[in-house]
């Protein structure tokens, strides 16, 4: 008969202490290693750098991007992507998109409109002051920041390729009083 209130006794591991802790250590950073270049391979964090994106997004917030968004779909008006920018790659940029390949997008007396549609903006800083009237080509996006007046976009320099895409801008996560999930503003909502 065996006595079930005695405690079971676990060897301890050979060695030193000294080199058993190192091991742990290892572990835990290689660990961590393979998790950062995991959470590298789909995500990215870009922080906003001016005004362009205002009221949506403010200059010094930190934003997270999903880089796998459009492996699977394409984008969609009202997407806020980032990008690398057409004139200088090593940059990036962060934008609304507005219009899709294909697009005819024209911007006349301050009011956006895509195939003769207008475009509904109430997320916008103010109404636009400059006249336009494209199509998009294939493999293309037309992007124009939030703060349509102050906002270097494809109203000064163009369509984006579509392979300078690198990722839907989600979640702003810092400063924390701003965090929260990025407004994609879909096609007929304000």
């Amino acid at each position: 008969m065996t006595d079930d209130t005695q405690p079971i006794r676990v060897a301890a591991p050979r060695g030193s202490g000294a080199a058993h802790a190192l091991w742990d250590v290892l572990q835990t950073i290689i660990l961590s290693a393979i998790l950062f270049m995991g959470i590298n391979a789909v995500t990215a964090r870009i922080r906003v750098d001016g005004y362009s994106m205002e009221p949506t997004l403010k200059d010094g917030e930190f934003v997270m991007v999903n880089k796998l968004a459009y492996w699977w779909r394409a984008p969609e008006t009202g997407d806020v992507i980032v990008f690398r920018y057409p004139r200088s790659p090593d940059q990036e940029f962060i934008k609304r998109v507005i219009g899709l390949p294909g697009d005819r997008v024209q911007v006349v007396g301050g009011k956006v409109y895509v195939n003769e549609q207008l475009i509904e903006e109430g997320y916008i800083a103010a109404a636009p002051r400059y006249q336009i009237d494209l199509t998009v080509p294939p493999d293309a996006l037309f992007v124009l920041g939030d703060n349509r007046n102050h906002s270097s976009d494809s109203h000064n320099w163009g369509p984006v390729p579509m392979e300078y895409v690198i990722g839907k801008a989600v979640f702003v996560y810092w400063p924390p009083q701003f965090w929260g999930v990025i407004d994609q503003i879909t096609e007929g909502s304000s």
